[in-house]
């Protein structure tokens, strides 16, 4: 669907994007992501055209696309900003594209109130500035107006990042529905890993201009491919002299594990590493616990399910269990 080969982007002796190479599939959700100046949001741009890379090509449906202006590339895009007209009603916003393509009044109202029902946008909104919409309200606008265009692929950029928590997760929700109602193949940009997870088929996890790894949500989290994906996808503990002598790894490279691989008071596995650990603090999630514990040198973060009656409480004595499969080591 849309394919970056040797993507190079400079800005003047800076380089931004050091040989960019991704293949988004037809009806994909596809994310960047990375944190801030990793070149996420400028790999978006030079997919859109904002951008034209020094070298590398640009290609969807097999069409090289590289050097096509931003209006003949039939991409919709949905801006941080939004990037809306707040004096002018919703339905002139939603309908502001298709009247510059010259359809006619009763096909752009046609389209406009198809479009509208399908991001749950009522006539009453329609006719109110958008500048009288909440946040979330002025978002699915946002996704009105690029999706009534009929785009090839739509690419979103950071576009819950405006929002308060728990706004973010509920329109995350319907982010992912409406994607898959229509099946629009959709790059995403955010540096939010928990948004990332969710919300994805794909990611592309971004560090300093290159990519770092290409997988599912699963892969990255639970297979991650570099250290720097270990580390920012999630939370994770870095394992000490003691646990690494313990599992008997390899001490010149550097040992992970994900805080709900960590077992704790377990009848001992066959080859599981054990130990005694002391509770120093925890943190009540309701759902989970978060404990930290002292042990072998270190102290491990584990998140335990909240059962309602395993409750460790700071000062006991517990046992600490970890697989050696359960690592990650670079």
């Amino acid at each position: 669907m849309i394919q970056l080969k040797d993507i190079i982007v400079k800005f003047d002796d800076f380089e931004a994007l050091h040989n960019i190479n991704v293949h988004v599939k037809e009806g994909e959700f596809f994310t960047f992501l990375g944190p801030s100046g990793c070149g996420k949001t400028t790999t978006l741009r030079t997919i859109t055209g904002f951008i034209e890379p020094v070298s590398g090509t640009v290609q969807m449906q097999g069409r090289d696309i590289t050097h096509v202006p931003i209006e003949k590339r039939n991409i919709g895009i949905v801006f941080q900003s939004y990037a809306l007209f707040p004096t002018m009603t919703v339905r002139d916003n939603i309908a502001f594209g298709l009247k510059l393509k010259k359809l006619s009044k009763a096909e752009i109202d046609q389209k406009v109130n198809t479009i509208a029902r399908k991001v749950d946008l009522s006539d009453e909104q329609l006719a109110k500035a958008v500048s009288q919409l909440s946040g979330g309200q002025q978002q699915r606008v946002a996704i009105a107006r690029a999706l009534v265009m009929e785009p090839a692929i739509i690419c979103m950029d950071e576009p819950l990042s405006n929002l308060d928590a728990k706004l973010r997760v509920q329109l995350r929700n319907e982010l992912k529905n409406m994607q898959r109602e229509f099946g629009i193949t959709t790059i995403y940009v955010t540096h939010d890993q928990e948004e990332a997870l969710t919300l994805s088929d794909r990611i592309a996890v971004f560090n300093k201009g290159y990519i770092e790894q290409i997988g599912t949500p699963n892969e990255v989290y639970n297979h991650s491919a570099t250290e720097f994906v270990a580390n920012f996808i999630g939370d994770i503990n870095p394992l000490g002299e003691g646990v690494t002598q313990g599992l008997n790894l390899d001490r010149n490279r550097h040992h992970f594990i994900r805080l709900e691989r960590v077992r704790v008071n377990r009848a001992k596995d066959e080859g599981e590493y054990q130990a005694q650990g002391v509770i120093e603090s925890r943190e009540y999630y309701g759902l989970y616990i978060k404990y930290y514990i002292r042990s072998a040198g270190q102290t491990v973060k584990v998140i335990e399910k909240n059962d309602g009656i395993n409750l460790y409480e700071p000062g006991d004595t517990v046992t600490v269990g970890i697989h050696p499969q359960d690592v990650m080591s670079y």
